[in-house]
């Protein structure tokens, strides 16, 4: 984070020296640690020391102005700029499981509560699934993220399994496949490949909701075994809760109408292949604000890949770019070099890119109707009327994809979205480009809905799709590129840009509603 200072050359007498460094240390007890988290948040605070007949004046947001004795000052003025309308969270959370079990079909009266693995395998019958249960306390802010760590011992499979929750009332020492407790949600994160020796991390956030019991269950839905450290073995399972407060939305200024270019794609960079270069190449071409829908590096987004992946290629562009991440930037603990990377970009956020308000969300933490997330994206809108309302995330609602197709938890964004009269909405996910007519909810061709463009084509390989939906009204899964729109005061055009070896176009324009 870049921190701006600019002092005006005046008097240099001893006083005036002690007030400047007592403004500095309060600045850096109250300010920097507020920078230190991940992502960072807040209205930009700002310390002053302005002249008076008695000393300076250090003014922090939501504090009393402190008095500093001494003579007259000149004026300094430190600004920390982080994005507005955001929230603030606290460090990481880490419960170690109470209790862990694996339960077998072809044994099940047997008790397995003291095995230092637990494993899941299915599709074939005897079917082997794993139950860990976590007591969590001193949850005080509302939860950003529950993440399920699991350590894959010398055991490596091809498709992971999913995980669910379940009722916690049952034992370690007496769960058998014969008493396991019932499931009580659909599969909330379900892994495809996992690696040996090595953790992996479960999206859990929508069945965490502060302080409690949670009981999970892994059930694979291959024939695939997975094999993971217990409680009593030397890596435990852990559950990762990171939590904030959510902000009272300041409203944003309305910037000058006219036209403004966004453009982008997600779904990026691949060290194995050079589509990314390709998919680079046009935004070298084309001026403006650049957006990703997420999933921005692969395999795993670490710091490596980040590094030399995306970085001499769409990283040209980083300045101009404005992120979100996808499954598989956090396929890293905390997606923590996705953040880092992006000089520490907020989780969600919002801004104004010429009349339209445009708002970045995070589909990979919670987004049900209570999660802190959604609470703060209702309070912006409120707080943020705008005629054209554009939003991105990763995960698309709707998708004719034969990868991963629609994704129902999506929807409670995409009602809020529609019940506030918004335009567009972009994802990716699905490696290939759909565009559709406005929708409802219900995902029926509405004209006062929202169209929703899937742009997963920056350079991973694409996805072939499937059954086509009622409302998709043009589609490719054989061309990279990126989607360019121009946002004008009261309307936007779209045109589908495709890289050099690809041939695909599709473009049109509209009014906002």
């Amino acid at each position: 984070m870049k921190v701006r200072s600019k002092r005006s050359e005046h008097t240099k007498v001893r006083k005036t020296r002690t007030a400047l460094r007592i403004t500095f240390i309060l600045f850096s007890i109250l300010v920097l640690p507020l920078a230190a988290c991940t992502p960072p948040i807040g209205a930009p605070a700002t310390s002053t020391a302005t002249s008076n007949s008695d000393g300076a004046t250090v003014a922090m947001p939501g504090l009393t102005p402190i008095e500093l004795p001494g003579t007259a000052t000149p004026e300094i003025t430190s600004t920390v700029e982080t994005p507005t309308d955001t929230q603030v969270a606290n460090s990481p959370l880490t419960f170690i499981a109470e209790a862990d079990a694996r339960v077998e079909e072809a044994n099940p009266n047997q008790n397995y509560g003291d095995g230092t693995t637990l494993r899941a395998d299915g599709a074939q019958d005897p079917d082997v699934e794993s139950f860990l249960r976590f007591a969590v306390t001193g949850v005080v802010d509302a939860v950003q993220s529950a993440r399920l760590r699991l350590y894959v011992t010398d055991n490596a499979s091809g498709n992971g399994p999913a995980v669910y929750a379940t009722d916690p009332a049952w034992t370690e020492t007496e769960i058998t496949w014969t008493s396991r407790p019932a499931r009580t949600s659909e599969a909330v994160d379900n892994k495809d490949g996992i690696p040996a020796e090595s953790w992996v991390e479960y999206e859990v956030t929508s069945l965490v909701t502060g302080n409690g019991t949670f009981s999970f269950v892994l059930a694979a839905d291959s024939s695939d075994s997975a094999v993971f450290s217990s409680r009593e073995g030397s890596q435990p399972p852990q559950l990762v809760i990171t939590t904030g407060s959510v902000p009272t939305p300041t409203p944003t200024p309305t910037l000058a109408e006219g036209s403004v270019t966004f453009v982008g794609a997600g779904d990026i960079s691949d060290c194995n292949n050079d589509n990314d270069e390709l998919t680079a190449q046009l935004l070298d071409a084309i001026p403006g604000t650049v957006f990703t829908t997420g999933d921005n590096v692969y395999e795993s987004g670490t710091s490596e890949q980040f590094a030399n992946c995306y970085d001499p290629t769409w990283g040209r562009h980083k300045d101009r770019t404005k992120p979100i991440p996808g499954n598989h930037d956090y396929r890293t603990s905390d997606a923590a070099p996705y953040f880092q990377y992006f000089n520490n970009v907020p989780s969600y956020y919002a801004y104004d890119l010429g009349s339209w308000r445009i708002y970045a969300l995070n589909s990979e933490i919670d987004v049900s109707e209570v999660s802190a997330q959604v609470i703060w994206l209702q309070a912006d809108l409120l707080a943020n009327p705008r005629q054209c309302v554009l939003a991105y995330w990763h995960k698309p609602r709707w998708s004719s994809g034969d990868n991963h197709g629609s994704n129902p938890d999506m929807q409670t964004l995409w009602q809020i979205f529609y019940a506030s009269g918004a335009e567009v909405v972009l994802n990716g996910h699905e490696h290939n480009y759909e565009r559709f007519a406005p929708m409802n909810p219900a995902g029926e061709a509405d004209p006062l809905g929202l169209r929703e463009f899937v742009v997963g084509t920056g350079g991973r390989d694409l996805y072939n799709f499937g059954a086509i939906l009622p409302a998709s009204e043009a589609r490719d899964d054989t061309s990279y590129g990126v989607l360019k729109l121009t946002l004008r005061s009261t309307g936007y055009d779209w045109q589908f840009v495709p890289a050099s070896g690809s041939t695909f176009t599709d473009s049109g324009s509209t009014e906002c509603h």
